[in-house]
């Protein structure tokens, strides 16, 4: 019996092999087939479910949706299509989708619009929202630039806000319901979205005056009969995830971050080595910023800052506007270089220190070698009182207090002068609940540990600011 139990078992793994050979590594496979104790062969693949149009018909039937879902043979091919042979592309699509869909459907409930429309970005965009067409269409949801100057979207070299991921969206949303009030259907507001009214309306006049998609299906352009189908499958697989083993292990969550209006031409490279921001994630937050400079004629433009770093920058937000419109190395005045010669001798240079937890006033003068009534004086206090994140100016001696070297050390990096702040890894903890709990994103959490995975370990030690 167990022999009859072993061939059957055997004969199972080589049908296997013969259907997908690579999906076994060589040292898996059975090396004796007369032994009785047989290990698992061990292999990677990822199992695809087979699905009948009558099943996935059942389930777009059970979702409560806000407008209509016509199941037919050329939507059903685009489910397969992206459930069996595109299931990378859904798979980058879960990876950014928590960045977006929130803030689709609040600004969609907003319109008075279905939510479902949410899911019309993934197939123009990929929810990419730097991504640009051949045809110059920008954006997560592809602007046009004269359609995104018509919905009071700046397009110019400096600043497109097609990029910017609300204001792109809002324009969207308006922009779809002129489109659904010109035709009474969302199908066909759709269809104009991709090809344009004017193509719509022609596709209509040859159908005999049909209204619906599918009616003048037969009329449109090719790219638009396949832009409507493509919608509606994503909508039917981001709702039936599991039924076809579709799963994200690492989701992208968005950045927190607050506004902050600096009223006057900046550069985000400069804002972040002041403010000891990744350059990465303030370009992330402001997309529209085409050159990583903010002209003088966008000077009341409000910047996206990570929600960690609001409060530093609101504290010192006089100093930071005085450095951060300069695109060469700051020049400190004569005046100022002077008074600095004059009080701490001939040979001083000028560094910046930032207050850390349990500093006084007194310790960081005697830290550095100086009177506390020359530190006074340095940066205009009248009391011995400071704050936390709180800038200091510090003229050190041991090198001429030339333009060169005042320059250099003004724009060095501060978190030096604050110890790391360290977190403990408990048994359950992920990565995601410890950047929720200090505020950080996960690629934060990564860059600032090294870390190449999201894989962690109780007991190991994290730098978490």
């Amino acid at each position: 019996m167990k022999n009859i139990i072993f061939r059957v078992f055997v004969a199972s793994v080589a049908c296997l092999l013969s259907l997908n050979p690579k999906a076994f590594s060589q040292e898996s496979r059975l090396a004796n087939s007369s032994q009785l104790d047989v290990i698992l062969p061990s292999y990677h693949y990822e199992f695809i479910p087979d699905f009948t149009f009558e099943e996935v018909e059942e389930r777009i039937q059970k979702m409560e949706l806000d407008m209509d879902f016509e199941l037919n043979d050329r939507v059903f091919s685009f489910i397969q299509y992206f459930t069996v042979r595109n299931r990378d592309y859904i798979k980058m699509v879960l990876a950014r989708k928590e960045q977006y869909f929130p803030m689709y459907e609040e600004t969609m409930k907003g319109q008075g619009m279905p939510v479902e429309i949410q899911h019309l970005s993934i197939i123009e965009s990929g929810l990419d929202p730097k991504i640009k067409s051949r045809v110059g269409a920008m954006g997560l949801w592809q602007f046009m630039p004269a359609t995104g100057r018509e919905y009071g979207m700046q397009v110019n070299p400096d600043i497109d806000d097609r990029m910017d991921p609300e204001k792109s969206t809002e324009a969207a949303a308006k922009y779809l319901k002129v489109l659904y009030k010109m035709f009474g259907d969302w199908e066909v507001a759709l269809a104009a979205y991709n090809c344009g009214p004017g193509n719509v309306q022609k596709a209509i006049r040859k159908s005999g005056g049909k209204n619906t998609f599918w009616g003048i299906y037969n009329f449109l352009p090719k790219e638009t009969r396949n832009y409507v189908p493509q919608f509606q499958a994503m909508l039917y697989i981001l709702n039936h995830l599991e039924e076809h083993n579709l799963r994200l292990e690492e989701p992208s969550y968005p950045l927190e971050y607050e506004y902050v209006n600096f009223d006057r031409a900046l550069h985000l490279e400069r804002l972040a080595s002041l403010s000891d921001i990744c350059l990465n994630d303030l370009e992330k937050l402001n997309p529209s910023i085409n050159k990583g400079y903010v002209p003088e004629s966008n000077r009341s433009m409000s910047i996206r800052v990570p929600k960690t770093k609001a409060f530093f920058i609101k504290e010192n937000l006089a100093w930071l506007g005085d450095s951060i419109g300069k695109s060469s190395p700051i020049i400190l005045d004569q005046k100022t270089i002077s008074t600095a010669q004059n009080t701490s001798g001939p040979t001083s240079t000028r560094i910046i220190y930032k207050v850390r937890s349990g500093d006084t006033l007194g310790k960081i003068a005697s830290r550095h070698g100086i009177s506390l009534e020359k530190l006074k004086e340095w940066n205009k206090l009248k009391s011995t009182v400071i704050q936390t994140g709180q800038v200091l100016y510090i003229f050190a001696k041991g090198q001429a207090a030339t333009t060169e070297t005042t320059s250099r050390a003004l724009v060095q990096n501060t978190s030096n002068s604050t110890d790391p702040k360290t977190y403990t890894v408990k048994r359950g903890d992920s990565l995601w609940n410890i950047s929720q709990k200090y505020s950080l994103s996960i690629d934060q959490i990564k860059r600032l540990n090294n870390l190449n995975s999201t894989i962690i370990k109780p007991g190991q030690r994290l730098i978490v600011s």
